[in-house]
């Protein structure tokens, strides 16, 4: 998942019925400033079920967990389903980026890879949706109408490649369906 202005107010909605038997795990990259304090994993805490923690490298991406990139680092998927973080160059001015995380998880997870773009200020995550796309995952773009911020999901849909344009309940209530599917 990824988001970036107004994407706080949102993902503390999304993950309210979730709980540790929640059989997938969630990945995200929300835009933070560098410097500050990042307060986002505890502030995930208390809205969801799940175990929500800063992501660390070589942790393993396990069901029933959320992990929040680091301020100031992308965040990898390697093959091995383990986590690698990394301070190389930003992309679309943002480390972490959403298109990092993104193209690196569809290599690894290819059609079983759900991506999700909502509200922010950029064009972060376009090029993610696409190499998802590519690779036979399903992406989710939050409706531009309903975003705080429509731009990062407007992009997202303009590259052709998103599947389904969901308002952020109809997302919540996507997410909540997954416990029926697996």
């Amino acid at each position: 998942m990824g988001s970036s202005a107004g994407g706080l107010e949102v993902l503390t909605k999304l993950f309210v019925n979730l709980d540790t038997h929640f059989p997938l795990p969630i990945v995200i990259v929300q835009h933070l400033h560098p410097q500050k304090e990042n307060n986002f994993p505890d502030i995930l805490k208390n809205y969801t079920g799940m175990n929500v923690k800063e992501a660390v490298s070589c942790d393993l991406v396990e069901p029933g967990f959320i992990y929040t990139a680091p301020p100031d680092y992308h965040i990898l998927i390697e093959r091995d389903y383990t986590i690698s973080l990394s301070s190389e160059e930003k992309v679309n001015y943002s480390r972490p980026s959403i298109d990092v995380l993104f193209e690196s998880a569809a290599t690894v997870w290819t059609d079983k890879l759900i991506g999700i773009i909502m509200t922010g200020a950029s064009n972060d995550g376009s090029s993610g949706i696409k190499t998802i796309k590519e690779l036979n995952g399903l992406t989710i773009a939050e409706n531009p109408e309903s975003a705080q911020f429509p731009a990062m999901p407007s992009f997202a849909i303009e590259t052709g490649c998103v599947d389904l344009v969901y308002t952020k309940d109809e997302i919540r209530v996507f997410i909540e369906n997954l416990y029926k599917i697996n």
